[in-house]
């Protein structure tokens, strides 16, 4: 690979012989001027009969400031490849191929091979920034994590935030360093055989700092709402090229190795080709000489945009993260049934069907909403569903941000880490949760004025069908999401991990991954769930997966305070025992209480 730039519909473009050319969708307006920070140079951009206006000039130099005049208002690029400042301030010209790459020779990872470590930028050390993040990776290769996972870092509004309110969608933030800054961890990682993916949002803009409404109206449908305010106009070929040569811009100009696209569900598109659809072909048509994946998050537990060819090749994408695994793990750790929680049971029977088929729900009625929820999901390979105990949503959409570490015994959150770590799914873990972070993670936003109030009053108010929360004093409670101590409250703390709990943890989290890595050419040639389960109580249970080869993955558990009874599993051969003698134990029928066991039956590994 050869450093280039991104050419797209949208946005500002480098020239190789001098210059740039300025591309705006502007549908409702008979003029837009290019004005250059340097100089105050204007010029007037030439509309055409589709409604964009372009215009190819010197004026503005390489990382100079520009906007576009409309009406007498300077707004910015909204495909900005970096803002002088903040959201509402002028854009930066970027020559998107002045990067130089060390790591031509990278070309991804299987999709197989994928241990994920999600973490958010501005909390996960003390700078908040990519050079910050860049620092830590050889903790994070020395662990056995295979690929990172940002949350989203499109400019949003302020200085802090989750990222889900972006309202530039090309520009790497400025308060994380930008994008030279984020190439250069890309880089770094790559040299370490570490995957970089990035969550990116394309169902909706944030509310501070979008100003397509005031130009290109079209671009959204004022009629249809969302949660976030009027729907997007998908089937609007402008619109449509945003989106898609978005997420190409990121994985060519960026090398990243993946996105994961948020709340799918919410993406509503007329078109006879959905866009996600159309999205995903363009990136396997385009992107051809490395291992690219393509990950989903859908409250639906849809399949049709995760199907694999007859040769078990990804079509679309990769993987869905499960929030069905999430759900049944959190309830049989914390015994919590609030919310939708309420959908999932005190007994093991439908963590072990997530961990054989994929989903819990495949069409049965979800009780908390009355109605039917998702399809048959066990003609899938493991690899299409990616597991997480712990994430940025079930942890900070709690109303204190409170990690499961603080709801549950550490004995069962280590027993469920081994059991997400070690089955043929992909596992995700969040940052800090390798040493038992204690810390919260809060959400939170850098909001003024009435939008402030409103996000604060709106966080609190989701919570009143929690029965702790029905008191209005208690709703009082929880933090402001607009604080700066609920954001600083959020940070990791990295010198727990050096505490002797700290440091146990990490010791299990390594050796569950060396574990897993012998076992991923096994997982590899799954060609679908391949799970059988065995109720053994309501607390205990095994799965057995049948290996391409012909041996049986078997896992045991119980999460139960007794022993229990099952079938002898004479020829077990050892990979996992959470306890000593546990897998002596069940080899001769009994399951010890608080236990893991997971072994190959019907010959010696292979691998």
């Amino acid at each position: 690979m050869t450093a280039s730039a991104f050419t797209g519909s949208w946005g500002a473009t480098v020239l190789k012989n001098g210059g740039a050319r300025f591309r705006l969708w502007a549908p409702a307006q008979r003029s837009v001027t290019l004005v250059g920070t340097v100089g105050e140079i204007r010029a007037p951009m030439q509309r055409s009969d589709d409604g964009w206006f372009e215009l190819e000039t010197d004026a503005v130099p390489v990382n100079g400031g520009y906007s576009f005049e409309i009406d007498g208002r300077r707004v910015p690029d909204p495909a900005a490849r970096e803002q002088v400042s903040d959201v509402h301030g002028p854009s930066r010209l970027v020559d998107g191929a002045a990067f130089s790459w060390g790591s031509d020779h990278w070309r991804g990872r299987p999709w197989e091979e994928a241990v994920i470590y999600e973490l958010h930028t501005g909390t996960f050390t003390p700078n908040g920034t990519f050079a910050g993040i860049e620092q830590k990776l050889d903790h994070l290769a020395s662990l056995g994590v295979t690929a990172i996972e940002l949350m989203p870092i499109a400019q949003f509004s302020g200085t802090r935030g989750w990222g889900y309110d972006g309202v530039l969608l090309y520009a790497p933030h400025i308060v994380y360093g930008g994008p030279e800054a984020l190439k250069r961890l890309v880089d770094a990682a790559h040299e370490r055989e570490l995957m970089v993916l990035l969550d990116v949002v394309y169902n909706h803009f944030g509310p501070d700092g979008n100003y397509l409404h005031l130009y290109a109206p079209d671009f959204f449908h004022p009629e249809r709402h969302t949660p976030w305010g009027a729907a997007i106009a998908y089937e609007k070929q402008p619109v449509r090229q945003f989106f898609i040569e978005n997420a190409l811009y990121w994985l060519e100009e960026f090398r990243l190795d993946g996105l994961r696209l948020d709340a799918i569900d919410q993406i509503h598109d007329p078109s006879p080709t959905h866009i996600l659809e159309e999205l995903a072909a363009e990136v396997r048509r385009t992107i051809t000489d490395r291992h690219v994946h393509l990950t989903t998050e859908d409250e639906r537990n849809i399949v049709n945009l995760h199907e694999r060819d007859s040769d078990g090749v990804v079509r679309l994408y990769s993987a869905e993260w499960n929030d069905d695994f999430h759900h049944t793990a959190h309830v049989l750790a914390t015994g919590e049934r609030d919310g939708y929680y309420f959908d999932y049971d005190i007994d093991v029977s439908q963590m072990a069907r997530c961990l054989a088929e994929g989903y819990v729900y495949q069409g049965e009625t979800s009780p908390s909403k009355e109605e039917q929820r998702g399809v048959c999901s066990k003609h899938l390979p493991p690899s299409a569903f990616v597991d997480f105990l712990q994430n940025h949503d079930q942890i900070g959409n709690r109303a204190f941000g409170e990690r499961l570490i603080a709801l549950s015994d550490e004995k069962t959150v280590d027993l469920l880490t081994a059991i997400l770590l070690l089955s043929p799914h992909i596992p995700l873990l969040f940052m800090g949760e390798e040493w038992g972070e204690r810390r919260p993670f809060c959400f939170f936003t850098d909001f003024t004025g009435d939008l402030a109030a409103a996000v604060r009053d709106g966080r609190r108010a989701e919570f009143k069908r929690w029965p702790q929360f029905a008191d209005p004093a208690n709703r009082l409670k929880i933090p402001d999401p607009n604080a700066l101590a609920t954001a600083e409250a959020s940070r990791i703390d990295w010198n727990f991990k050096n505490t002797p709990a700290g440091a146990a943890r990490i010791a299990l989290v390594r050796n569950l991954l060396a574990i897993r890595k012998r076992l991923v050419p096994h997982f590899a040639a799954m060609r679908s769930g391949q799970g059988n389960t065995e109720p053994w109580s309501a607390e205990a249970f095994g799965v057995a997966w049948r290996m391409a080869d012909g041996q049986t993955l078997r896992m045991a558990v119980n999460l139960g305070e007794v022993p229990v009874a099952t079938s002898t599993h004479a020829d077990l051969t050892l990979l996992y025992e959470s306890s000593d003698g546990a897998c002596a134990s069940l080899r001769l029928g009994q399951v010890p209480p608080k236990s893991v066991i997971l072994g190959f039956e019907g010959g010696a590994e292979n691998g």
